[in-house]
Order: structure tokens, then C-alpha cells, then sequence
């Protein structure tokens, strides 16, 4: 399979990707390879407000597995595979619908600045194609065992945020606070006692649960 390009995002590690797109509207990019690296590929693309990623789980380890524990059932309950997006599936193919903010252009290079990618950083593109609301969206879908939208998390600022946050660029704190909302722990992790730790754009973050809210306690450049 040809990878056509590379989708560069602030996730440098699996914890902490939200787990579908357009969750968390951070700021990512699209570059190219030197074959697909021309305008005319790309003519009426910019017509388009979101647009379908196809993507590679090049990192993922092992084999894929028939059954799943799926982080929403608390991973304690099995559902087969292809009722699931979990990484395991045979392909080893994601799909993200991602906002397309502009076809621009660095040094002389095709890149595509999008909102809302859901994959790791340096992740193998492996094909576009546009969005279109009137046969991609179905509003009267069913959700499966999914039916229950995510319950956003209150995320707390440390206690002495002026001394932890003071160097962090606001924009920055805010993209931090938008991914712990989303609860990047799995389902099955309840300690509140436990310190986890996540790195966002070159930032180690560490947190942890007090209840239904999550409290940031460090944020360090890396």
C-alpha cells in the first residue's frame, strides 16, 4: 500500500488521543510525498469544509484479535472486532473526518491544515477524499452499543497554576485542558491515587482523577 503523505499532530504518544476525531479541534497538518506534492491533485479541494483521512496504524503492535475489550465497556466486556474502531482490526486502516481549514503551501510544498485529527504524530496518510454532508451524514443512524455520547470531564487547573502555567502559552493550556476533558484513561482504570502522565506537543503533563474532575498537577517542557 502507498502512503501518500504524513499527518503531523501535537499527539506524540498513544495516551491521550482523543479517541474519535473531531472531539478535540486541535491544530494539526498534512504533508506530501514527492509524487502526490502538486497543486492539480488538490484543484476544488479547498471548496470542501471537512474531509475524510484514511490512515495507517503504523505503530501498532501485535496481531489483530477477532474479539476486543473496548475502553467505553470499562474493558471488561468483549465485542468482536469489526463492531468496534479499535486499532486491531486486519487492515490496520483508520478513518478520521477532520475539519480542512486550508490548502496552503510551505517552501514550495503542497500542505493541508486541518482541525480535529484523532492520530498519532508522523502518521502515514493513505488516502483524502472530500466530505459530503448529504450522503455521509445520517442523522437517524443507530450508535450500536455506543449510543451514549462521552460525558466531558471538569478539568482543574493545580493549585499553584501561576508558577506551573506562567510560561505556558494560553493557547497551549487550553489545547491540554480540551484533551483531559475528553478522559484519556481507559475504562477500566479507577485509582484516583494514580498520577498519570501524557506528552502533548512537548509537554509532559501529569494529572489526576479527584472524583468526576480531572486536576492538572505539573505541566513541563520536555
Amino acid at each position: 500500500m502507498n502512503y501518500i503523505g504524513t499527518i503531523h499532530t501535537k499527539y506524540k504518544e498513544r495516551f491521550g488521543i482523543p479517541r474519535q476525531s473531531g472531539l478535540v479541534p486541535n491544530d494539526a497538518y498534512i504533508t506530501f510525498e514527492p509524487e502526490y506534492d502538486d497543486i492539480n491533485a488538490f484543484r476544488g479541494l479547498e471548496t470542501f469544509t471537512h474531509i475524510w483521512l484514511l490512515w495507517s496504524f503504523s505503530e501498532l503492535k501485535g496481531e489483530w484479535r477477532h474479539t476486543v475489550r473496548p475502553p467505553k465497556l470499562g474493558g471488561n466486556r468483549r465485542m468482536g472486532v469489526f463492531a468496534t474502531r479499535s486499532p486491531y482490526h486486519p487492515g490496520r486502516i483508520g478513518m478520521s473526518c477532520v475539519e480542512l481549514i486550508e490548502v496552503g503551501s510551505s517552501d514550495g510544498h503542497i500542505v493541508l491544515h486541518i482541525k480535529g485529527a484523532d492520530v498519532l504524530d508522523g502518521t502515514p496518510l493513505i488516502d483524502i477524499k472530500p466530505y459530503i454532508p448529504y450522503a455521509d451524514s445520517k442523522p437517524e443512524a443507530s450508535s450500536g452499543w455506543l449510543e451514549e455520547a462521552p460525558c466531558q470531564k471538569n478539568v482543574l487547573l493545580p493549585d499553584d497554576s501561576r508558577e506551573v502555567c506562567e510560561e505556558l502559552p494560553a493557547e497551549m493550556l487550553s489545547e491540554i485542558v480540551q484533551v483531559l476533558s475528553e478522559d484519556p484513561r481507559p475504562g477500566y482504570h479507577n485509582d484516583d491515587n494514580r498520577v498519570y502522565g501524557m506528552n502533548y506537543a512537548g509537554y509532559n503533563v501529569s494529572f489526576i482523577y479527584e472524583g468526576e474532575s480531572i486536576r492538572i498537577k505539573n505541566i513541563e517542557k520536555i
